[in-house]
């Protein structure tokens, strides 16, 4: 028997042997989804253990321990109550604490410095703790992923959601971020979940189902801040509903009382605003102020209230005056404002191209390079299929649609922000649209299930299935990594996207265990240096190298030292150079600064060294203006590196996103010490030399 909504006419009811086999399906069903999402569950967990904190998970857990710890929520509220307080639950519960209310960074909102402490005095029970984390985020993508089946079930049948959980189980993208402690998966889950409450509550219009959209509206809405295009998704269903027949339990008394009906459905709506609302100010601790008790009051936040407003382009004011009026958090308005502030202007990365405002074609592109083949082969047999049953049974297609109409107004409404936003950071940022395709996929499992050659039909799909699961077992544990063929496999991610796309910050453990199997490395011969965009330290994994420019800062102690030939670990992102100051090709105002400045090094060096003459040569130019120059010239010199070796192969990499390159003398010195035209010849020699290898 097919779920009720699912394509096709139910098989009659009349004999109790089909009753039976109803009965065993039913069972081997459920069978199948719980295999399939442990299967999801061990594939993500395990891959986890493998790797470091990403940049962001240090913040979140942090701040969301802040939340239960302290009851405040002055530490990056932009990222969501919800998915940090539920990641740093086991943390709270185990009785961690944060850094006492003397620490510096309390009053300032500095989740980035109290985060680091507070992790580093974790010791060896760090992984543990990240791991707990990441175990309770993956609660969000199971829940994603039976979201899906039950969805996909009701349109296409028991074949059909099998094949779309099965799509989702294996997908690299949620295998990586469904598992990371961040907000990504959480807001997925509730964007899905709160179109399908809203459309069933217009369907029968009960008052438990009204509740249940009104909840899981309200928990979008302290999910992620994406929430904000909700309303833009839910409003063509409520037009929908409008211009429709009335909902079944009124049909008679409002058939024909159209302002009746506008009431009850604007009353459904005032209702869900108020939930919202509530909701909201519940995980806020009904406070306004941001500050807990017990801790010192809050400065400001990390990145001052007035620094956003400023920025917001004539906005400023009205985000000004909502605030004084109190209708919400602080906090809360304080990460809705934030998030706008930085959707404006952002650096951003595009096939070695830069970018403070994005380009349209950035998440296709990234949709297109990150989707796997097999998925990308079943969405256009997707439109084949339904083609194949609306020429069959025309009359169908406007019931379809109805069906689907959900659906349809996520993806639509996602997608058109997504291409018109200036936030360009990672391929995550359009996870919530993925569900809808692997639902859409289940259109596969339906035709095979009604094909004339049942079994060859069948195959084709079983095959996809099958390949989906081979792209995902290729590059694990490296699911954040994943690009498809079409751009050469992870090994050329680098080349096309970083960041969230490919390197987070999450490889450091498989770094030190690349360097523990260097004789040359642990025999102290070679020096190591290091380049790393992430927030763990690497001291944690037993990584002794020397640091290079390092994002983001908290944590990294600048080393005034000359570069020598040895081992160079750059991750992509740093490689990109996409939130550096030095960015863009190396132009000659560049090389005439780096040559000017390089001249000083050797003062430089001995004003580092020798501690006991600093005062003495202070007396040319104030500390200040010595650390100034260091750090320009260290952000030249590290960029007319990264300038030579992005035209050249990596010797070896780490999880694709730390590429490693061993620089002999007259390599180090053509990339750093000789003239423009050295560096020039040097690049040359590096695109012939990869060229043909």
């Amino acid at each position: 028997m097919r779920a009720p909504g699912s394509m096709g006419t139910p098989l009659p009811l009349s004999t109790p042997t089909f009753n039976v086999s109803v009965s065993r399906r039913r069972r081997l069903s459920a069978a199948a989804v719980i295999v399939l999402l442990a299967v999801h569950a061990w594939l993500a967990l395990s891959a986890s253990r493998e790797k470091s904190a990403t940049v962001d998970e240090i913040a979140h857990l942090t701040a969301g321990l802040a939340y239960w710890q302290h009851h405040d929520y002055r530490l990056q509220p932009e990222n969501g109550n919800l998915p940090q307080r539920w990641a740093a639950l086991p943390a709270w519960l185990s009785g961690r604490t944060l850094p006492p209310a003397d620490h510096p960074d309390w009053p300032v909102a500095n989740v980035w410095g109290l985060g680091r402490d507070y992790f580093n005095a974790q010791g060896p029970a760090l992984d543990d703790l990240l791991f707990a984390g990441r175990a309770m985020n993956l609660v969000w993508s199971l829940a994603t992923g039976l979201l899906v089946w039950w969805w996909t079930r009701r349109l296409f049948g028991d074949a059909g959601a099998f094949v779309a959980l099965a799509l989702f189980t294996f997908c690299p993208t949620f295998l990586a971020h469904g598992v990371l402690a961040t907000s990504d998966m959480c807001m997925t889950f509730f964007m899905l979940a709160s179109v399908g409450a809203y459309w069933r509550h217009l369907q029968d219009f009960r008052l438990g189902t009204g509740l249940l959209s009104a909840v899981v509206l309200g928990l979008a809405c302290v999910a992620k801040f994406s929430f904000v295009l909700l309303p833009l998704m839910l409003a063509p269903l409520l037009i929908w509903r409008m211009l429709a027949r009335p909902p079944l339990p009124w049909r008679g008394r409002l058939q024909h009382e159209r302002k009746a009906k506008a009431g009850l459905l604007l009353s459904s709506a005032a209702v869900h605003i108020l939930v919202a609302w509530l909701i909201i100010w519940t995980c806020f601790g009904f406070r306004h102020d941001a500050a807990g008790p017990g801790l010192p009051e809050l400065a400001d936040y990390h990145r001052p209230w007035s620094i956003v407003l400023a920025s917001l382009e004539g906005k400023g004011g009205w985000f000004d005056t909502v605030r004084q009026w109190r209708l919400l958090p602080d906090a809360f308005f304080y990460g809705f404002a934030f998030v706008v502030d930085m959707s404006q202007m952002r650096g951003a990365f595009l096939n070695g191209a830069y970018s403070l405002t994005g380009w349209v074609e950035f998440f296709p592109y990234a949709f297109l390079v990150k989707t796997p083949l097999p998925l990308l082969l079943a969405l256009p047999a997707v439109v084949a299929v339904i083609g194949w049953r609306w020429r069959q049974q025309p009359q169908a297609m406007g019931a379809d649609l109805v069906r689907v109409t959900p659906l349809l107004a996520l993806f639509a409404v996602y997608w058109l922000f997504s291409i018109t936003s200036n936030l360009n950071i990672g391929h995550r940022h359009i996870l919530p649209t993925y569900p809808v395709l692997f639902i859409f996929c289940g259109a596969l499992g339906w035709w095979a299930a009604r094909a004339r050659q049942r079994i060859a039909a069948g195959a084709v799909v079983a095959l996809l299935v099958v390949a989906q699961a081979a792209a995902s077992f290729q590059v694990r544990p490296h699911y954040l990594a994943f690009f498809n063929q079409l751009v050469g496999g992870p090994a050329q991610g680098y080349k096309h996207l970083v960041d969230s796309s490919l390197d987070w910050g999450q490889d450091l453990p498989g770094l030190a265990r690349w360097l523990e199997a260097q004789p040359d490395v642990v025999a102290g011969e070679t020096k190591v240096y290091l380049s790393y965009f992430g927030t763990a330290d690497p001291g944690h994994y037993g990584i002794r190298a020397r640091p290079l420019p390092h994002l983001p800062k908290a944590g990294y102690s600048a080393q005034w030292h000359a570069l020598q030939p040895g081992i160079y670990a750059v991750g992509a992102t740093m490689l990109s150079h996409v939130y550096a100051p030095v960015q863009g090709p190396w132009t000659a105002e560049m090389e005439r600064e780096y040559q000017t400045l390089r001249a000083l090094e050797p003062a430089l060096l001995h004003y580092a060294r020798t501690p006991a003459a600093r005062d003495e040569i202070a007396a040319i130019a104030p500390h200040e203006q010595w650390v100034k120059t260091w750090d320009r010239y260290e952000d030249l010199r590290f960029a007319r590196l990264c300038h030579y070796l992005r035209a050249r192969r990596p010797d070896d990499h780490v999880g694709h996103s730390i590429l490693l390159y061993r620089l002999s003398p007259a390599e180090l010195d053509a990339a750093l010490h000789g003239p423009a035209r050295a560096l020039g010849a040097a690049i040359e020699h590096a695109i012939r030399h990869t060229s043909t290898r």
